[in-house]
């Protein structure tokens, strides 16, 4: 049976609504920098695509070595400007800097990685596979909760999962290098908006 790291890891993937405190292990990931509204973002929609491109490709062309569930996508998101946290809307999501990105098993290598992309390139010439990374991050320390719910309903969860954090002995850590952190567990193209789960993950520091 394919190892499933949403089965495997559930302190990882199956938070519950009350927020919580988890270390966040190293993890491998494919990665794409980029800017503006994910809502009408063509930046955007090529990121999503070439990530799953790569990560398939890598998927099917390793299944000597390991039978897996490809991971669901994440994003690392800032804004363009001064980063009020605390749950504030943002209002301006032309403004999103974000980081698109989908896990990797362990073996997945730079070589591994720079072969799907040749072989990806040549299936689908019209995907810039220059844009992707492969690279390791230690998220560490940090809150999390599952998220229920539309996406422009997250920041009152966002808020309560601040809250408890500072609660709990912890402050808030983002900044350029922690960055407020999403893993979608639903699509919005088959989930209705009121049952979509996503993870919420804030990096923290203790007091």
């Amino acid at each position: 049976m394919p190892i499933d790291f949403k089965k495997e890891q559930k302190e990882l993937y199956q938070p519950k609504t009350i927020p919580s405190i988890i270390d966040v292990p190293p993890m491998t990931f494919l990665a794409i920098d980029g800017k503006g509204d994910p809502n009408n973002s063509p930046e955007y929609a090529a990121a999503v695509e070439l990530l799953y491109g790569l990560s398939y490709t890598i998927k099917m062309g390793n299944k000597s070595v390991l039978e897996y569930v490809v991971p669901p996508l994440e994003g690392f998101w800032s804004v363009d400007d001064e980063f009020r946290g605390g749950g504030a809307p943002i209002t301006d999501k032309s403004k999103f800097l974000w980081t698109m990105l989908i896990r990797q098993p362990d073996f997945v290598t730079a070589e591994i990685f720079e072969a799907a992309k040749y072989a990806l390139a040549r299936k689908k010439p019209e995907l810039d596979v220059s844009r992707a990374s492969l690279y390791t991050i230690r998220e560490g320390l940090c809150v999390q909760v599952m998220h229920l719910g539309p996406y422009d309903d997250e920041p009152a969860t966002v808020a309560r999962m601040d809250s408890f954090a500072i609660q709990s002995g912890y402050a808030i850590d983002i900044n350029e290098e922690r960055r407020h952190h999403e893993i979608y567990l639903s699509d919005p193209r088959k989930t209705a908006a009121q049952k979509m789960k996503t993870i919420l993950r804030h990096p923290v520091r203790k007091l």
